[in-house]
């Protein structure tokens, strides 16, 4: 909200759009003499075309030197605006259609909106009232008629309407929105009395008498809009006017305040007590910040643009001047600031909205309360109209305890914080010294929010917001609104810890025993609640930094899980589970669980049940954080499979985990399952296959095998497709005769029918056919629809038969998308020799697109490798691709190999990417 009046640059050298005293003299002088329209019509825009042009250029360049504030820069777009309306107006109603000297008419031009506050952002709507007296005359028309004409010559995008004094008033009576827009009028040009005389009539006739209403409404609009924009401040492509946080709630702020108290400018909110001086800073700089925030997106884009996506926000940390840090990129330290400046809006929008709604809402009847039964507050809290408030001020902070007491008691009564309490608690922040984090009372009482009341994660977010966490945890401070720059996390790392956190609460609370029954039981078992909750609370505390990550956070909280009253022994397992915290993901995500040898490692790691359950809880905590969609069946099942296997290994010994018992064990089940056969064909099909394939396949997928390899001809290929639910996938069974590159083949008519590729198995039986799974998913992450298989299948065997050449057909198809092309990810290429038995396994770190898979796996073709089975890790726009491997003559690659297969990878990646960014 501006401060009016603007500013006017007094330097003769500015343009003159920007200069009032010399703007229509010079305006004047360049226009034809007379009043045909033919002629002064194309001169005026002529004019004013090359006068905006110089005064935006003026403009980007004073922006320039302040790109961090754009206070005055707002005010300059909104001054050459009223340059503009007030040159047409001058060319509309002095020269075009001139006022009979007998009969003078009224009329004067408003701006409304935005561009009444003079706040314009570089392509704003240019929002207008023509104003007239008692009526609307034809001359009235005429003077409307021909300045929008001109307006729309100049291109701007203009918002108008032509109304009476009295039509404004009755309009505004039934239309919330045209009554906000009529609340920031401001004359620009003509009668400006007709101004002055609507905005006293407003406030006489409607305003005094309607602020409950008012405030009901905006609160109502204000709560709808957040809900549209996601309903979390930290959504990492906010919308900066309309989102949780951005300027609209400034503007909602002002617009009751100016509805209430009738001021024109913030600042007078200090003196009537809205604001104290410190909250009006906070509110000053916040508006300036997310204004110039604005600004440059308007200008990146040129045109208007409010959602910061992920391609914008590079550019817009550049043009501000962010550079990167050790660990960070310079984007992410912009966006960390943003979102810092989101959460102050917020505290000062939510202390001065919820005061006013508590002074407008109807307090609770008296028998309701009673009923209520509520429990009564311990001193010095009181129950303020069903909100927590302080009833001695001095008293309160005598105890610096008591910051941390009034959310227990929130959390004990269900009561809110009263907006005064928040207040005093944001104001004294400094009480939380080394004595209080030390104090035992204090670790008590937090962890007992933690513990004891079954929703923590509502009283974390409330102190999280008005900087309570991070000044009793000083170590949580630096991942405050801090961003990830990637695709695979939808939150900032703290409103991720609380979405983990709040996870944890709903598994305990018995709401996602159905969907999680694993870990639901795992916590009904009996786990050591203090150990889970404060290693969710910490596990991402060292984010940021070059280190990494759980290393560093493992250190961490070495030091902060002992304040918080843990012993010894529990702050070793959580040192522990923080360290390891990534451990399960990747191995269930990345590795083949069906090879002994990861099963075997993964529990020497583990050591005991205990830690494995632990983990198991944090793992499926963590994946269910990150973001709406990344969750899903699919890692469900290898979680379960993982923890299943794992426990079985702990508890009967690692040494039980064989080929060739598992081998024997799939021949059993597939005998049984086949057992409508006849004897001789079952022993063909036992007989044929090596062991990998025994242990790498379920018994239902082997016997689909069975059946597409019976009488299968050397030229045919069977296709089976079948959606699984259970794996959010859908599974593509392939049989047809073995020759070299097929895994590439497949992986390429898979890639053009725009499958995402989650896991894949192959194997070559005995005589010579191919047997090969993928388990695949739409873009959307879920299993095809059953409808779109027979095309599919018919698409897939024409790309086998060779009718169709996938690496030509994608060409067009790999390419990465605008809103993706901005994400870096270094290539990786690393193996694992020891990691498997009889494989070598290959991971390759990367930027995901539609045709890696494809390339990878043509690499590997071309350089005689044999692919046993491929897992692929997906997260947002970066991938990690791991192949199970061996040389042509079956063996693991040797050291040379592996040099120049990652030569051959590296080469695949760089040309695939080049293509796609072409």
């Amino acid at each position: 909200m501006s401060d009016l009046p603007l500013p006017t640059p007094a330097d003769a050298g500015v343009p003159l759009l920007l200069a009032p005293e010399r703007l229509l003299p010079a305006f004047e002088a360049a226009l034809p003499p007379g009043a045909d329209p033919k002629e002064l019509r194309p001169a005026a825009v002529r004019f004013l075309r090359e006068a905006r042009d110089q005064a935006t250029k003026w403009i980007e360049a004073d922006f320039a030197g302040h790109p961090r504030n754009a206070h005055d820069t707002v005010a300059h777009y909104a001054q050459m605006t009223d340059g503009i309306v007030r040159a047409l107006y001058h060319v509309a109603a002095g020269r075009l259609h001139p006022a009979e000297a007998r009969h003078p008419e009224a009329i004067a031009v408003l701006a409304v909106g935005g561009y009444g506050r003079a706040e314009m952002a570089p392509h704003s709507d240019v929002d207008l009232l023509f104003l007239a007296g008692r009526k609307i005359t034809p001359r009235v028309e005429s003077v409307v008629e021909a300045m929008l004409y001109m307006l729309w010559d100049l291109k701007l995008k203009v918002g108008h309407a032509t109304r009476t004094v009295e039509e404004c008033v009755h309009l505004a009576k039934d239309d919330v929105t045209i009554r906000t827009a009529l609340l920031e009028q401001r004359g620009i040009t003509g009668d400006l009395e007709l101004s002055r005389h609507l905005a006293e009539t407003m406030r006489h006739d409607l305003f005094r008498h309607t602020g409950p209403e008012f405030i009901e409404a905006k609160l109502a609009e204000r709560a709808e809009r957040h809900k549209r924009q996601g309903g979390q401040r930290y959504v990492l492509e906010p919308n900066v006017k309309e989102g949780k946080g951005g300027l609209r709630d400034l503007q909602t702020l002002y617009w009751i305040a100016k509805y209430i108290h009738g001021v024109n400018r913030a600042a007078d909110l200090v003196p009537l007590g809205v604001f104290t001086a410190d909250e009006y800073r906070q509110f000053r700089e916040a508006e300036d910040y997310l204004w110039a925030v604005r600004c440059h997106m308007h200008l990146i884009a040129r045109r208007a643009s409010d959602q910061l996506t992920f391609d914008m926000q590079p550019e817009v940390a550049k043009r501000m001047g962010y550079q990167g840090t050790a660990g960070r990129r310079g984007v992410e330290v912009f966006m960390q600031d943003y979102f810092r400046h989101a959460t102050r809006v917020g505290d000062v929008t939510r202390i001065f909205l919820t005061s006013l709604e508590a002074q407008h809402v109807k307090h609770a009847p008296v028998l309701k309360r009673f009923l209520r039964r509520r429990k009564p507050l311990m001193a010095p809290f009181i129950d303020d109209n069903n909100r927590i408030n302080i009833s001695d001020r001095k008293a309160f902070l005598a105890d610096p305890l008591n910051m941390l007491r009034i959310f227990s008691e929130a959390l004990r009564t269900g009561l809110l914080l009263h907006p005064d309490a928040m207040r005093v608690i944001a104001a004294n922040l400094a009480l939380f010294d080394e004595g209080v984090r030390a104090n035992k009372e204090a670790a008590r009482i937090f962890l007992d929010m933690l513990l004891k009341y079954g929703n923590p994660e509502r009283l974390l977010r409330r102190m999280n917001e008005l900087g309570v966490l991070a000044a009793y945890i000083p170590e949580f401070e630096p991942i405050v609104a801090m961003m990830q720059f990637n695709m695979y996390h939808s939150y900032t790392v703290d409103e991720h810890t609380l979405q983990v956190v709040s996870t944890l609460a709903q598994i305990e609370r018995g709401e996602l025993a159905e969907d999680l029954p694993l870990v639901s039981k795992i916590m009904q078992s009996g786990v050591n609640r203090r150990v889970i909750y404060v290693a969710l609370l910490l596990h991402d505390i060292g984010k940021g930094r070059p280190e990494d990550h759980s290393i560093l956070g493992a250190q961490i909280s070495r030091k902060v899980a002992p304040r918080l009253g843990l012993t010894a022994e529990e702050t070793e397992t959580v040192e522990w589970l923080i360290r390891n915290h990534l451990l399960m993901s990747d191995v269930a995500q990345k590795r083949d669980l069906s090879d002994p040898a990861t099963i075997r490692e993964f529990a020497k790691q583990m050591k005991s049940r205990r830690r494995l359950d632990l983990l198991t809880v944090l793992t499926v905590c963590d994946i269910r954080g990150v973001g709406p969609g990344v969750w899903n069946n699919w890692k469900a099942s290898l979680l379960r499979k993982l923890h299943a296997e794992t426990a079985h290994a702990l508890e009967h010994g690692v040494e039980e985990l064989n080929r060739e018992q598992r081998t024997d064990e799939a021949k059993k089940a597939l005998r049984e399952a086949l057992r409508d056969w006849d004897p001789k064909d079952l022993r063909a099909e036992i007989g044929r296959h090596y062991p990998p394939y025994w242990q790498g396949l379920s018994t239902e997928t082997q016997e689909i095998f069975a059946r597409l390899l019976r009488s299968l001809g050397d030229d045919e290929i069977r296709i089976d497709l079948h959606p699984d639910a259970d794996h959010d996938a859908t599974r593509v069974a392939f049989a047809l005769a073995d020759h070299p590159g097929i895994f590439s083949r497949l992986a390429g008519a898979l890639a053009l029918v725009g499958a995402n590729v989650v896991d894949a198995r192959t194997y070559t039986s005995k005589d010579g056919y191919a047997t090969a799974v993928f388990w695949v998913q739409d873009a959307e992450g879920h299993p095809f629809d059953a409808d779109r298989l027979p095309r599919l299948s018919k698409m897939i065997e024409r790309t086998l038969k060779g009718e169709i050449v996938a690496r030509d057909a994608l060409k067009d198809r790999d390419k990465v998308k605008k809103r993706e092309s901005q994400f870096r990810f270094p290539t990786h290429v690393t193996f694992d020799g020891d990691g498997s038995d009889i494989y070598t396994i290959v991971e390759v770190d990367t930027r995901d697109r539609p045709g890696l898979l494809y390339d990878l796996t043509r690499a590997l073709a071309s350089s005689n490798i044999y692919i046993a089975s491929a897992v692929i890790a997906t997260y947002g726009a970066q991938v990690v691709d791991t192949f199970y491997v061996k040389d042509m003559f079956g063996l693991k690659l040797s050291r040379s190999r592996e040099e120049a297969l990652e030569r051959r990878l590296c080469e695949a990646i760089a040309r695939g990417a080049e293509r796609a960014n072409a």
